[in-house]
């Protein structure tokens, strides 16, 4: 009779046993803003049959469950996944750190130049890229970015929706940048950046990152890692070796390092060198080349809240192949150094507060010595040096529920070098004339800027501005330079302005529209290069220091979708430019007689560049996922109905990639189709350009958690192919051929 009692009993009892196993088996987690500590609240999280929202320190309460992801979103920190292997491990510290994903707004197309679970998360540099001796090549993994080519191994100049040079904002860490010291451009900002620390790159196209200065086109933005400190103290490292087939190329990359809990420190390198390649055809192309790097590195954590941050690298190249320029580049020594400082405050507005120095140094020299020349009229050589330096102050602060940055910041790049040309035939045989190709010039840039941005219910209201004092002089001017213009020093006032509304139709698709009106001062060699052939042709340039500032006017439209197993992007936009900044032929007389003549910069009247972009990325299943992307862009000069130069062609992207034995073993199939070019510009003598397909393969294996392999082939079926944007060789303008087939095995090791 007492049976119901004691089953009662029983059941009391199992269900007291079955909410303690599940409260102990509950796990607490902090979400942290990774810049300044704070709890992050309100944000909300679906993890198999749980959810929920972040109180007001920022904590979640889950049981782990075996296998399964879990996804976040925040109106300030954006959507993203952990895996169930990344969420132990973050249970096992007890916090997630996140940066705020204010360029998530931005009209973006992230190049993945390594596989990530999310579409707009920044790019994580994988061992294979920073074994790269160029930073500019690997940008060009996605057909948003492409990149103008002198020589087949070094100095691939980034070139994004048309714009170029310093039409993009090129920096590291929102600041350093160096500039070429080769009139030519043999040592474009991108190929003076080691890769060695950088952990990320951000690409924000367009002119919306005014933080970060004036990027008419966009801002490239390489990002160095976050400090590796430790408890207890530890030495850490890694290595890696790569061998190409085509071209005999070697390259090797390191780093060492100490760290501790208030402390990281360490030393890296990089050296490659490779030989001649072949093309598609059999053709032999010159592409010798030697690239090193030696840097170190220093993070320092003062008190609780100030972090002091240091870094200085010596990047050196050597005997550079450059058939499609007249001269070889003999040597490149740059300098780069940091000093970075950064305060975070708790419970008041202002959330933190960064301060950074830079100073960049280029010592370059390119000669023709190397050059079989019959007959060899002239020996020529072009000693060259320039100079960054500036600063940069920024505060964030909380106000209300949005948060702003505002600050300023001052850059300043210098440029010498002279041109000698010693005549060995003719009449002029045993002279040696001199030719001052920079004239001395300098230009500095002082800078105040604002950015906000503020969550309206399902919308975000982002709003940028910024206002430039540029102030450029030649200091050593030559007298025919100064017959063609009429003023050597220039101040200019240049604003800019940029307006973002972001919606959430649903919790999957979003869109946003945006709007910008930016304006550019004339660069060092559009304002005082002096005679030098630096265009596309031979025809020498002269600079115009009375340039009028380019303007853009810029409307973006993002359409974004998401769900657990695809993500699709597309991007339209449309930049209407006016004072828009090229050259016209002149009557004046070249100083080199093989010349055809002479341009000057000029500013025209109008200019239009339009284009599409998509991006797509979908899980397959069985542990294979596809992506596809295309990019085109239409440039048009409408003061005289014409094509813009330099405009590449429609690019298509697609691969299948492969994750399996438990994420040791990873594959790849890329596949790409490039339409031909037949907008050319006449007027600037450029040539169409056939299309072509490639197809690149590759596999890695995790040997242990040290030790990996990798093997791959590129441009697989051997097609002998060229870039519309490749410079062509000699005065027959041959075009200058890319590598043919091209095998390639990698070794990394890391330790601990």
């Amino acid at each position: 009779m007492n049976s119901p009692l004691i089953q009662a009993h029983i059941y009391l009892h199992l269900l007291l046993l079955w909410g303690a196993i599940t409260f102990s088996n509950a796990q607490t987690i902090q979400l942290l803003d990774r810049q300044t500590l704070e709890p992050i609240i309100g944000l909300t999280y679906q993890y198999a049959d749980q959810s929920g929202i972040s109180d007001d320190s920022g904590k979640i309460t889950l049981r782990f469950q075996a296998g399964e992801s879990i996804h976040f979103s925040h109106v300030l920190y954006g959507k993203w996944t952990l895996k169930a292997s990344e969420l132990e491990s973050a249970i096992g510290v007890g916090r997630i750190l996140r940066m705020e994903q204010s360029y998530h707004l931005q009209p973006i197309t992230i190049i993945s130049l390594k596989q990530t679970d999310e579409k707009d998360q920044r790019i994580k540099i994988s061992d294979q890229e920073r074994l790269h001796h160029d930073a500019g090549a690997i940008l060009n993994q996605n057909p948003v970015v492409n990149g103008i080519r002198k020589s087949g191994a070094f100095a691939f100049d980034p070139v994004m929706r048309g714009f170029k040079y310093e039409q993009l904002n090129v920096v590291i860490d929102g600041l350093q940048s160096a500039i070429a010291a080769c009139p030519n451009r043999m040592d474009p900002p991108t190929s003076q950046i080691a890769l060695n620390r950088i952990k990320q790159v951000e690409i924000l196209k367009g002119p919306h990152a005014l933080r970060y200065g004036i990027g008419l086109g966009g801002t490239i933005n390489f990002v160095q890692e976050d400090p590796n400190f430790s408890f207890p103290n530890g030495v850490y490292g890694r290595y890696s070796t790569m061998y190409e087939s085509n071209g005999n190329i070697w390259r090797h990359e390191g780093r060492v390092g100490v760290s501790g809990e208030n402390h990281d420190i360490g030393v890296m390198g990089s050296w490659s060198t490779g030989t001649d390649y072949v093309d598609g055809e059999g053709n032999v192309v010159p592409a010798n080349f030697r690239r090193g790097t030696v840097g170190m590195y220093g993070d320092f954590k003062v008190g609780r809240r100030d972090l002091v941050q240091v870094t200085v690298n010596r990047n050196f190249a050597r005997d550079v192949d450059f058939p499609s320029l007249a001269m070889d580049l003999r040597s490149d020594d740059t300098w780069m150094a940091s000093l970075r400082h950064t305060r975070t405050y708790q419970q008041r507005n202002l959330l933190s507060w960064t301060s950074s120095i830079y100073l960049t140094k280029v010592d370059h020299l390119m000669d023709n010595l190397l050059r079989d020349l019959n007959p060899r009229m002239n020996n020529a050589r072009v000693p060259a040096f320039t100079q960054n330096y500036g600063g940069r102050t920024e505060g964030l602060w909380k106000l209300g529920n949005g948060r702003m940055y505002a600050g300023a910041d001052y850059r300043s790049e210098s440029a010498q070098g002279i041109r000698e040309r010693e005549f060995l035939m003719g009449p002029m045989a045993g002279r040696v004339v001199l030719d001052n190709a920079w004239q001395d010039s300098q230009i500095q840039k002082l800078g105040t800027f604002v950015n906000y941005n503020l969550p309206l219910g399902a919308y975000m209201l982002s709003v940028s501005g910024r206002l430039d004092v540029n102030h450029a002089v030649a200091r050593d001017v030559e007298p025919e330079f100064e017959q063609a213009n009429g003023a050597t020093q220039v101040t200019q006032l240049n604003p800019g302005i940029s307006m973002g509304l972001k919606k959430d139709l649903t919790e999957e698709l979003n869109l946003s529209v945006w709007l910008a009106r930016v304006q550019r001062s004339g660069s060092l060699t559009e304002r005082f290069i002096n005679y030098f052939p630096v265009g596309m042709d031979p025809y020498e340039l002269v600079g115009n220091a009375a340039l009028k500032p380019e303007t853009n006017n810029q409307l973006d439209f993002v359409v974004g979708y998401r769900k657990e197993k695809i993500q699709v992007e597309f991007n339209a936009f449309a930049a209407y430019l006016t004072d828009y900044i090229t050259a016209e032929r002149t009557e004046l007389t070249p100083r080199i007689a093989s010349a055809p003549g002479v341009r000057q910069f000029i500013n025209i009247d109008r200019a239009l560049k339009t284009g599409l972009e998509l991006s797509l990325s979908q899980y397959l299943g069985w542990g294979v996922q596809q992506e596809f992307a295309f990019a085109y862009t239409y440039g048009q000069n409408l003061s005289i109905s014409e094509a813009l130069p330099e405009i590449a062609p429609l690019d298509i992207r697609y691969a299948l990639i492969g994750n399996h034995l438990d994420n040791k073993l990873h594959s790849a199939l890329r596949l790409r189709h490039v339409t031909a070019q037949n907008r050319v510009s006449v007027l600037f003598g450029e040539m169409a350009t056939p299309g072509f397909t490639l197809v690149d393969v590759d596999a890695s294996y995790a040997i242990t958690s040290q030790l990996a392999l990798k093997i791959g082939a590129q441009n697989l079926l051997n097609q002998a192919y060229y870039e519309h944007l490749n410079r062509p060789i000699g005065p027959d303008r041959r075009p200058l051929f890319a590598p043919g087939r091209n095998f390639f095995v990698m070794l990394s090791l890391k330790f601990p």
